[in-house]
């Protein structure tokens, strides 16, 4: 199931808005359907908190047992906060990619690209779900 209360990427990146963040921040991780086709993660290389990153643009990794991929930004600003869990526990992101697997946090430079990103049926046609 695709959450609805989320927006998608084509990358398979998902994000949060709203909720207990604070406006214009937003929370990003990887979908279920992208955690599923990497198999086991047993590591990720997150952006560092002070770090900015840019819509589009690589800004981190995910290594599987069967690949690397590369995670992608789904927005552009600053990193104010990232999940220190995931290092010694990657394989959150297999077993709550949309809770407790969450990746970074990120103040946005143009709140106004979260209109470009996926709605819950967008993305689920994109991946044939």
């Amino acid at each position: 199931m695709i959450p609805t209360e989320l927006q998608y990427t084509a990358e398979h990146e998902w994000v949060r808005s709203g909720g207990d963040l604070e406006d214009g921040v937003v929370r990003v991780g990887i979908t279920d359907h992208a955690q599923d086709a990497l198999g086991d993660i047993v590591f990720v290389e997150l952006p560092a908190v002070g770090d900015t990153i840019t819509a589009g643009e690589t800004c981190g990794e995910v290594e599987s047992t069967k690949s690397v991929s590369e995670l992608y930004a789904p927005v552009s600003g600053e990193v104010i906060n990232r999940n220190e869990e995931l290092d010694g526990s990657p394989e959150a992101i297999n077993a709550d990619p949309y809770g407790a697997g969450w990746m970074f946090e990120v103040r946005l430079s143009d709140p106004s690209q979260l209109g470009s990103l996926l709605d819950a049926a967008a993305y689920g046609e994109a991946v044939g779900g």
